[in-house]
């Protein structure tokens, strides 16, 4: 059976994402460097639903880029909700607010620039969801340092979790932070996950 094939079918039987986005993808690959780093309509239309389900007030999101996922983040919050995002791509930042300007969703958003660790120590209260798309070699730093800022029932959800299937014969630095977080997480007395094999991986972490 052709994975591809079945990658494509759920691609092409799942439910268009908005214009805009369409837009800001097509944007992404002819202006940004890297544009394979944006999340995709599958992911984003799963993060999508789940901030439907989950309705949750404020948002982390660690690994902004141009704005494809927090977008799909707040299309599914409510009105009066807040995402913080940590980026440190300054052309990036640019790019994605000249999208949230024009999204019904854009006031939701607050970009911050610089590094996410360094943000995140200066955060106070707690989130409902955070989302961590960013350097790999920083995701068991970045987990350790926002379980403890995640409310009772919050969801944590980590992109790239399969890191291209890497993590089965791990090497480089990048490989092994993925597969070290993802063992940490399945030990982690303080929360519940399932890792999904979608696109590069999705595991959801549930914070008891």
């Amino acid at each position: 059976m052709d994975l591809n094939y079945l990658d494509n079918y759920c691609i092409e039987t799942t439910q268009s994402e908005p214009d805009l986005l369409i837009e800001l993808v097509d944007k992404t690959y002819s202006d940004m460097g890297y544009p394979n780093k944006l999340s995709g309509k599958i992911i984003g239309r799963t993060l999508k639903i789940l901030a439907t389900i989950k309705q949750p007030k404020r948002v982390l999101e660690i690994g902004m880029f141009t704005g494809y996922s927090a977008l799909s983040i707040a299309e599914g919050m409510p009105d009066d909700g807040e995402i913080i995002c940590c980026e440190t791509n300054p052309r990036a930042i640019e790019f994605a607010q000249s999208f949230f300007d024009r999204s019904p969703h854009g006031h939701k958003i607050k970009p911050i620039f610089g590094p996410a660790l360094e943000t995140i120590q200066n955060l106070e209260g707690l989130f409902d969801l955070v989302f961590i798309d960013a350097d790999k070699r920083n995701y068991l730093n970045y987990y350790q340092a926002v379980v403890p800022l995640v409310s009772k029932g919050g969801l944590i959800i980590i992109d790239n979790s399969l890191w291209q299937g890497r993590v089965l014969d791990p090497k480089e630095n990048s490989d092994l932070a993925v597969n070290e977080l993802n063992r940490v997480i399945a030990q982690d007395s303080r929360v519940e996950n399932v890792h999904l094999n979608v696109r590069d991986g999705l595991n959801l972490v549930v914070k008891h």
